[in-house]
C-alpha cells in the first residue's frame, strides 16, 4: 500500500471501557500473519485526518491484558498505513506525584511481564533501540493539547490479570516508578518495530495497593474512574490529532534505515 492509498495514517488504541471513538466509521477486517486483531479496525475522519481505531481489549472487554494479540493489532494498523499511534490506558498511581483523575504522558517504561510475545523478530540479528520508548514528537503534541496533563513518569507494566500485592506495589514505588499498568508492554515495542511513532496517555484511576492504606485496588473502581474520563479523553484525542507533527524523519521510523529486517513491515 502506497502512502497515498493509506486507509489511515493515525491510530487510537482504546483502553478499558473505551470501545468506540469515531463517528460513522467504516469497519475493515484485516487478516494478519499473527492471527486476528482484537476487533475489526474502525476508520473515520477526525480533525481532517484519516484515523483508525481498535479497542485493545476487543468488544465488551473480551481479552484480558495477557491474552491480547498485540502483534496482530500492531501489524493490522501498519497494514492500513498508520504511522502514528496514540494509546490511552488506565493506570494505577504508585507515588504522591500523581492522584486519581490525573492524566499522565509517561516518558519511560519498565517491563515486568512474563509470558508475552514481545517482538516480530523471530530470526537473525535485529536489535531495537528502545532507550526512549515513547515518541518525543508525539509526546510534545499530546502535552501541547492538554495544559493540565502531567509531563513524564515511568510506567511499570505487570503481567496481570491480578493486581499487585502491597509488597510488590511498595517495591515498584521505591524504584521511583510512577504508574502501574497491564497493557503498555509489548504494545510500545511492537509499534517501534513497525516504525511507528507511539505515545501513551495514562489515566490514573486509583492509587495502587502499596501507595495508600485501605482494601487495595478493585476492578469496579478502575473501570468507573476510566469511564468518568471518557468524554475528557475523547476531546483531548481530537485536539491531539488536529496538531500531530509530520512523522517523516522521526527516529521512530529511521532507526531501521540501512538495517536488514528479518520480518515484514506491511504497507
Amino acid at each position: 500500500m502506497r502512502p497515498d492509498q493509506a486507509a489511515a495514517d493515525v491510530a487510537v488504541i482504546g483502553g478499558s471501557g473505551f470501545y468506540s471513538f469515531l463517528d460513522d466509521p467504516r469497519e475493515i477486517v484485516v487478516e494478519t500473519p499473527y492471527g486476528e486483531p482484537s476487533a475489526p479496525i474502525s476508520v473515520g475522519v477526525v480533525a481532517g485526518r484519516s484515523v483508525a481505531f481498535v479497542p485493545r481489549h476487543g468488544a465488551g472487554h473480551r481479552f484480558p491484558p495477557h491474552a491480547i494479540n498485540y502483534r496482530a493489532n500492531a501489524w493490522a494498523l501498519r497494514s492500513l498505513g498508520v504511522r502514528q499511534v496514540v494509546a490511552p490506558c488506565a493506570v494505577g498511581g504508585l507515588r504522591s506525584e500523581v492522584a486519581p483523575g490525573d492524566v499522565v504522558v509517561p516518558d519511560q517504561l519498565v517491563d515486568r511481564t512474563q509470558r508475552r510475545v514481545q517482538s516480530f523478530v523471530e530470526s537473525g540479528a535485529v536489535h531495537l533501540p528502545f532507550a526512549d520508548p515513547y515518541c518525543g514528537r508525539l509526546r510534545h503534541a499530546v502535552l501541547a493539547a492538554g495544559p493540565s496533563l502531567v509531563d513524564g513518569g515511568t510506567m511499570v507494566v505487570i503481567e496481570g490479570p491480578r493486581f499487585s500485592t502491597r509488597a510488590e506495589s511498595a517495591h515498584y514505588a521505591a524504584q521511583g516508578w510512577t504508574l502501574i499498568n497491564m497493557t503498555g508492554h509489548p504494545e510500545a515495542v511492537l509499534a517501534r518495530e513497525m516504525r511507528q511513532c507511539y505515545a501513551a496517555i495514562a489515566v490514573v484511576t486509583d492509587m495502587d495497593a502499596g501507595a495508600e492504606e485501605g482494601e487495595g485496588v478493585g476492578q469496579e473502581e478502575v473501570f468507573a474512574r476510566f469511564a468518568a474520563n471518557l468524554d475528557r479523553l475523547r476531546g483531548l484525542l481530537t485536539d491531539v490529532i488536529a496538531t500531530l507533527p509530520d512523522p517523516d524523519g522521526c527516529s521512530c521510523s529511521t532507526w531501521a534505515d540501512g538495517l536488514e529486517l528479518t520480518y515484514d513491515i506491511p504497507g
